[in-house]
């Protein structure tokens, strides 16, 4: 990855009227997403509500006051956060100034735990967070996955947040022994207003999503077009996020010139509905969507050796994608590090796409992810965010 440069100042803007009730967080494109979904619900019940972000187009779309996008700069792993290191220190300072000298009523930090705990841990430190003795608000939507690595940082969350929100029902177990205010608000990918792009079409072409963050793209999308190379006759559909992946979509295909009539980019936001035969993914949050529409796939993941091995080191759980989390065991075929070999992972997709049984099964596992993931309360996120701001 290419070395993120240092800015002089990220020359964060004031709010648009000098206050600011709500500052959101979300470092990825996942994030933005859902904060984008959050947000458009609490302005349609709250529309004075004063709000700024850092985020991405999602959050800007519905209204929101955009300070920096967060998603164009995206890093995964050990390894590009060190490369990046003095980029983020000098982000999180910037940031912290804007808090100390606005003085919204609350942060809301959005997924991206990295980023956002450290930035809460500064707020306390500073004495700007109520846990700091200061007047900002903490919460938190979508926890950092710690019921797969790293689980003692639900301590340090409660010391620093006043409330979480989380997606998974099983999450508010794993707060249990802390003291922080948790609640399940329902998966967004289940929420009714939420209508998904993807569905399964038995005649429609392989959806390759290798995510939304340009290294980890970088590294599996050319492995998706040597599998694609093996599957003669098929087509594929790759569905893409912004202009920065795009291009690193092209350059990968540049290599494959006798794909490029077999392989479709599209902007992911131009695409009304998406019908697939089968997904080929990577682990990040749109793998899910697809799971649970009953897409029959695989995920193909590869990372920098030194991030896999020190992550294994630290990984709690058997898997990487969460729907075979969820069901424990592995429903979507995973293929990793050296065991992502084409050849393997084409043998695969064929039985994905020709197999009778594969494809039965994928629509059955849907249906119990979506038993599990329901939410049976009446909290949406929404509700949960309007009442912490209260």
């Amino acid at each position: 990855m290419t070395r993120l440069e240092t800015p002089e100042s990220f020359n964060l803007p004031p709010p648009e009227d000098d206050a600011c009730d709500l500052l959101i967080i979300a470092g990825e494109h996942s994030g933005d997403e859902q904060a984008a979904r959050m947000m458009r619900r609490v302005l349609e019940k709250n529309p004075d509500l004063r709000v700024c972000a850092l985020g991405g187009k999602a959050l800007k779309r519905v209204g929101v006051q955009l300070l920096f996008d967060m998603t164009k700069f995206s890093v995964v792993g050990l390894m590009e956060v060190l490369k990046n290191y003095s980029y983020f220190k000098k982000l999180l300072a910037e940031v912290y100034e804007w808090i100390a000298k606005y003085k919204p009523r609350a942060v809301c930090f959005v997924d991206y735990p990295g980023f956002n705990l450290e930035l809460a841990r500064m707020l306390k430190s500073g004495g700007l967070s109520k846990k700091g003795g200061g007047s900002v608000k903490l919460l938190y939507y979508i926890s950092p996955q710690i019921w797969a690595w790293k689980a003692h940082r639900r301590f340090k969350m409660a010391e620093l947040l006043d409330e979480l929100a989380v997606i998974f029902p099983f999450e508010t177990k794993c707060y249990a022994d802390t003291t922080l205010d948790t609640t399940f608000v329902g998966h967004p990918f289940l929420s009714p207003e939420y209508e998904s792009k993807f569905y399964y079409d038995k005649d429609g072409p392989i959806l390759f999503m290798p995510g939304s963050r340009k290294i980890a793209v970088g590294k599996i999308f050319p492995i998706m077009l040597r599998t694609l190379r093996l599957l003669e006759g098929q087509r594929a559909l790759v569905p893409y996020p912004s202009k920065g992946i795009l291009e690193v979509l092209e350059q990968a295909l540049e290599k494959f010139p006798d794909l490029k009539q077999r392989v479709s980019l599209q902007k992911i936001s131009h695409l009304d509905k998406i019908g697939a035969k089968a997904v080929l993914m990577s682990s990040g949050t749109i793998s899910l969507e697809a799971c649970l529409q009953g897409i029959p796939g695989a995920i193909v993941y590869r990372a920098n050796p030194i991030t896999y091995v020190v992550g294994r080191l630290l990984v709690a759980v058997d898997y990487l994608g969460i729907a075979n989390i969820l069901l424990d065991r592995p429903a979507w075929l995973e293929f990793i590090q050296g065991a992502a070999r084409p050849r393997a992972i084409a043998k695969r997709m064929r039985a994905c796409c020709e197999d009778e049984q594969v494809i039965n099964q994928a629509q059955s596992d849907s249906k119990t992810l979506r038993s599990m993931l329901k939410n049976k309360s009446d909290c949406s996120v929404s509700d949960w965010l309007l009442r912490s701001l209260d």
